[in-house]
């Protein structure tokens, strides 16, 4: 079973020693092969700021403007929900000024934080104070199980804000937050830079709303659960094949109810996603004699998406056209 969302590891001596070791800034080398790494005299002028994985990198990105030097601590390509820090990365979180996260997909944040500690540092958690969402039965059915085994059990919630566009405006505005009381001296610019970026995020929105408006169907079958603030938003309906983690997979009664469910409504398209094995969505779609398409959670970016130049923005129109085509059929 998957325990992404609530993993805890034990930093060993060595890593210890590293941490302990780490007064100065680190070289604040990229792990995103989009970032570019900046020079000795440009580190010291700017904020170093850390962030976790894809939107937390393209959001922080676009309101720190030339103020900081933004990392992504899981490389390009990477599926962030089972991915661990190594002992550079726990150096990177401890020199960090600024260290921006989504929560709940890092289940090792909090640990690495206390951790890797650093009284000066500011931490954006930009999914708090968001109203979020409970995950689905499969995942609620797992936890159970694994709590039998003796674990505690918690309720598990979507993390998946990013997806919603009116979401995400507010995990950009608690990063400008971060940002401004890391660097007060730049307000002025971060909250130019958050302002441009909202108001692109809010005509992504409208786009949304429109193309979504009058669609013949409105349920959508795709292969793990991180859409459903995105179906929520805009009057949809999210059908998983899996949990929220990607790496869930379905009972095989859950997979005959939604092959059923499949064949009673028409479905004509099953959705996958990039960077996992999309063997579940092709069975589903071969069993229905349906075609497969892809629905991109944005978690991070591929080879493909970068020789694009594809974006957070760029992606989620790509998944506004995938959405209207499939219920359009």
């Amino acid at each position: 079973m998957n325990t992404w969302f609530k993993k805890s590891f034990v930093l060993s001596a060595g890593l210890a020693l590293i941490l302990s070791g780490c007064g100065a800034k680190s070289d604040n080398t990229a792990t995103n092969a989009s970032q570019t790494e900046p020079n000795a005299a440009q580190a010291a002028d700017k904020l170093n700021v850390v962030t976790t994985f894809y939107p937390m990198y393209e959001f922080t990105k676009q309101v720190a403007g030339d103020h900081a030097n933004v990392t992504a601590l899981i490389p390009a390509g990477a599926e962030p929900h089972d991915w661990e820090p190594s002992a550079k990365d726990m150096a990177q979180v401890k020199d960090a000024d600024v260290f921006v996260y989504n929560g709940i997909v890092e289940g090792w944040a909090e640990q690495a934080l206390s951790s890797a500690s650093n009284d000066k540092r500011v931490v954006v958690e930009a999914s708090k104070g968001l109203n979020l969402m409970e995950g689905t039965a499969e995942e609620e059915e797992g936890e159970e199980a694994h709590a039998e085994e003796g674990h505690d059990h918690d309720h598990v919630m979507d993390p998946h804000v990013w997806l919603n566009p009116v979401l995400a405006q507010k995990e950009v505005e608690s990063i400008e937050a971060g940002l401004v009381a890391a660097d007060p001296a730049n307000k002025a610019d971060y909250e130019k830079n958050a302002d441009a970026y909202i108001a692109k995020l809010k005509e992504l929105d409208t786009e949304f709303k429109t193309g979504l408006k009058d669609v013949k169907r409105k349920d959508f079958i795709t292969q793990h659960a991180a859409f459903g603030y995105l179906a929520k938003q805009y009057g949809l309906t999210q059908v998983p094949i899996a949990g929220l983690s990607p790496e869930q997979e379905p009972t095989p009664d859950k997979l005959a109810g939604i092959i059923k469910f499949a064949k009673e409504n028409n479905v004509k398209t099953i959705f996958f996603e990039t960077l996992v094995d999309p063997k579940v969505a092709e069975t589903v779609a071969t069993e229905i004699g349906s075609k497969t398409d892809v629905l991109n959670p944005l978690e991070g970016l591929t080879d493909e998406d970068k020789q694009k130049n594809l974006d957070y923005l760029g992606v989620m129109k790509n998944n506004l056209e995938a959405l209207k085509k499939a219920l359009n059929e």
